[in-house]
């Protein structure tokens, strides 16, 4: 136990003597892992609204009036009990002009002027259509647009497809961002651990004089280096969980996008993301220890 607590110390040591390259180290892994972190937190944004936008209306169909060539409104729930048939759609609802108006009384409440100017009945009758599958919405549209009483057709599924294509490039970017990043930080902390290696060589040189073992003098520096690894971690994770509770305290004002991640998600990531900045810490240090043990085990056997 006493050995352990003296390489414990040993590894203190060396973090309050370097302090300086220390920090440089920590800031590194910091830096690094945040936006890798961050990437991962904005792909996790990106699937939440995807899966929201998934949920609910998937196709809206406007109606024409009679007047206009369309059905009347026994006609038009005639015809919804037909579309609502049809293999691709799960579920559809009726809006008859009455709730169209207060549909938008209610988008345009803080323009009251403006609602009283408009006539409520140019407002269109419309279809809201939930789809088993939200891939088959071009189906869907085309079909509907060859309605002669549906005048015109939105869907949401464009805007999905460019959501599911922007989270694949996250993926994609937030892999590569931790692959690099994550290097860059295993050769920071192997690069600050041979300046503390250097700045010691004289009392690492004794102690292999008095036949201190390679893991003897590993062990103080690993330490060290698992230590910079999971403060800069650390650091990483805490900020950009404070940097997610400030935007959702922003996205609470906006309706359209959800900002509200689980807890469980930055537990389970941030959980990994402290253990990938302690291996990075222990690679750098067995990295930065190799050499110089091989250089020092040589000379004698020069002499």
């Amino acid at each position: 136990m006493s050995r352990l607590a003296f390489l414990a110390r040993e590894a203190f040591i060396n973090l309050r003597r370097n302090a300086l390259v220390v920090t440089g180290a920590v800031l590194a892994v910091f830096i690094s892992l945040s936006l890798a972190f961050g990437a991962l937190v904005l792909n996790e944004l990106l699937r939440i609204n995807t899966l929201a936008w998934q949920e609910g209306t998937h196709v809206v169909a406007f109606l024409n009036d009679p007047d206009q060539g369309g059905l009347d409104p026994a006609g038009q729930r005639a015809l919804m009990t037909e579309v609502e048939q049809w293999e691709q759609v799960l579920a559809i609802r009726y809006v008859d002009k009455a709730e169209a108006f207060v549909e938008f009384q209610t988008l345009f409440s803080d323009r009251p002027d403006f609602v009283e100017s408009i006539d409520p009945s140019i407002l269109p009758a419309s279809y809201r259509i939930e789809l088993t599958d939200i891939d088959l919405y071009r189906d869907v549209v085309f079909q509907l647009r060859t309605l002669p009483a549906v005048r015109d057709v939105r869907s949401f599924g464009e805007q999905i497809d460019q959501l599911s294509s922007l989270s694949t490039v996250l993926n994609v970017l937030g892999l590569g961002l931790a692959l690099v990043l994550g290097g860059s930080a295993v050769i920071l902390i192997a690069n600050t651990i041979r300046m503390a290696i250097y700045a010691r060589r004289d009392e690492v040189s004794i102690m292999k004089l008095v036949g201190a073992s390679n893991w003897f003098i590993r062990v103080p520096f690993v330490l060290e280096g698992l230590i910079e690894g999971m403060l800069g971690a650390g650091l990483a994770v805490l900020t950009v969980w404070v940097a997610s509770q400030n935007l959702q305290g922003v996205g609470d004002s906006i309706q359209l996008l959800r900002f509200n991640i689980e807890d469980a998600f930055f537990l389970r990531w941030g959980i990994l993301l402290v253990l990938f900045g302690a291996a990075a810490g222990v690679l750098g240090s067995f990295v930065g220890l190799s050499k110089y043990l091989r250089e020092a085990e040589s000379k004698p056997a020069a002499a």
